[in-house]
């Protein structure tokens, strides 16, 4: 099995520097962009025989123009959507940190301001590649399109990693990383490829 992980690209957030987790944001004309160039890379190196998606606008989106491109349907998840920020989604960086401040050495279990655990976090990742592991056959090749907190869970799940882990997994607007699972064995064949759109980057 060939397991594509996909981050939805640049989102309205991300230009107003504002707390996004849950927070519905659609794309930017940067981020269709992004989307369309990987759209295209991806359509050139893969025969794609599902897609599950977040049901975030910005992972939707994303979704949808790669499903146009390889002509099949969007798969949508909800357990794939971003960690839940609770009350600080779309605030400012400043306004959140004066309301609703960090709270230090809280329990994995615990949490604080309407926000999920991060044990609750990483049990919906472990639950969710599951199912998607067990719903598809051996040889099928998926792509996932989901958020950076996200993926990062699901790579704690994929690579079986603790989940206070320490260890993050950079993922840029429309990163690529490409999972097999043969023999039961897994591999990571890359991580947080961005290649398809050095044009972009190029051009601006």
């Amino acid at each position: 099995m060939r397991l594509l992980i996909i981050r939805h690209g640049e989102s309205e957030a991300d230009i107003l520097n504002v707390h996004e987790g849950r927070a519905d944001f659609e794309l930017t004309e940067v981020g269709q962009q992004q989307v369309i160039l990987l759209s295209e890379w991806v359509n050139n190196h893969y025969k794609l025989d599902k897609i599950y998606s977040s049901s975030l606008k910005r992972a939707t989106q994303t979704a949808l123009l790669l499903g146009n491109k390889q002509q099949i349907e969007i798969k949508y998840e909800e357990d794939l959507m971003e960690w839940n920020n609770g009350l600080i989604a779309g605030l400012s960086r400043e306004e959140a940190e004066e309301k609703y401040p960090i709270v230090n050495n809280l329990a994995p279990h615990d949490a604080v301001y309407e926000q999920e655990s991060i044990l609750d976090f990483s049990y919906r990742a472990e639950k969710i590649l599951s199912k998607i592991i067990s719903e598809n056959p051996n040889d099928a090749t998926i792509a996932i399109v989901s958020h950076g907190g996200m993926i990062n869970k699901l790579y704690q799940s994929f690579l079986k990693l603790p989940f206070d882990t320490n260890v993050i997994f950079h993922c840029g607007d429309t990163s690529l990383h490409e999972w097999t699972i043969k023999d039961n064995q897994r591999h990571i064949v890359f991580s947080n490829r961005l290649e398809h759109i050095n044009k972009l980057c190029i051009k601006s």
